[in-house]
């Protein structure tokens, strides 16, 4: 069983089912008005260092949905690494809460945070992942019936913390992943090594188009992440034969869906025509960012879906 959820790796295939499953009986027990309240009286601490729109209202709203609390800590509010360790903040916290989740820049802050707490530390975020957006994503396909270990899903642009936790969670459900991204923006080798390792097939690629043949899914994330806005222009220059737009979208399958975990840079990296019509489900990945978060908290913490 996980003690702490850092990476898509940190998941078994089966570990993913049951979550997914988990995340659906939730969300369906919400939605017929089930209210219950398996972690009343249980506290998470949501540690802040970017801003968010999802992860926080998602974490947030989570933990309350299932009779918690949650205290919001931004990154100027405790100085993770200045004011304060983040060894010292981790052991200081695990005193006080029964979970933490913590949106950072550096992965090593997550991994510290985990190493020094004595309660469960969910990644919201880091510069090498973003487990709960995979999760989230992969559960809005399993629920809508996609068979994934026979799918073919194509990541068009950057090669980015979003990708590598699809890439990780994509080799453990049996997909096959194409990545396509410009030179010196691959994923890291070590992600792509790790899903080879796990029986993943994954592939990269220059050519967009190429990856997007065929494709069941197509996937794209903005160009320019936040702590790279000094890379923009360079990026938008390296990235501008990436766009997700009509006649990429022409060359997968008819029935593809395009993902994209948001927030967009319309006109970028996707145009409105496809972020709106009919083939995208980026605002179905989005509601259930908040029902996968459920299951992993309760999960983590050791709530019961009968109390529900």
């Amino acid at each position: 069983m996980m003690r702490h959820f850092l990476s898509s790796a940190d998941l078994t295939r089966d570990a993913a089912l049951q979550v997914f499953q988990l995340a659906a009986d939730l969300k369906q027990r919400w939605k017929a008005g089930r209210r219950g309240t398996p972690l009343a009286g249980r506290t998470m601490a949501l540690i802040f260092e970017k801003p968010s729109l999802r992860t926080r209202v998602t974490f947030e709203v989570g933990i309350v949905q299932l009779g918690g609390r949650a205290v919001y800590l931004s990154g100027a509010e405790i100085g993770l690494g200045t004011r304060e360790s983040v060894a010292d903040v981790a052991r200081n916290l695990a005193r006080w809460v029964d979970g933490i989740a913590a949106r950072v820049y550096a992965h090593a802050t997550i991994e510290t945070l985990a190493r020094h707490a004595t309660v469960p530390v969910i990644n919201g975020l880091s510069d090498s992942e973003h487990p709960c957006q995979a999760l989230a994503d992969f559960f809005t396909l399993w629920e809508r019936g996609v068979d994934i270990g026979a799918m073919r899903l194509a990541w068009i642009g950057d090669g980015n913390n979003v990708c590598h936790s699809v890439i990780l969670l994509g080799a453990l459900l049996g997909a096959s992943t194409v990545v396509a991204c410009p030179p010196g923006y691959e994923p890291a080798p070590r992600v792509l090594d790790a899903a080879r390792r796990l029986g993943g097939r994954v592939e990269v690629t220059e050519d967009a188009r190429k990856a997007a043949v065929g494709a069941d899914v197509i996937y794209t994330d903005v160009w320019t992440s936040m702590g790279q806005e000094a890379e923009r222009v360079r990026r938008q220059e390296a990235f501008s034969r990436y766009q997700v737009n009509e006649t990429i979208v022409g060359f997968a399958k008819p029935s593809v869906l395009v993902m994209h975990c948001l927030p967009a840079h319309r006109g970028e990296e996707i145009t409105d025509a496809v972020l709106d019509g009919p083939h995208s489900i980026a605002l179905d990945q989005a509601e259930n960012r908040l029902h996968a978060q459920k299951a992993v908290i309760l999960t983590l913490l050791g709530g019961s879906i009968d109390d529900v």
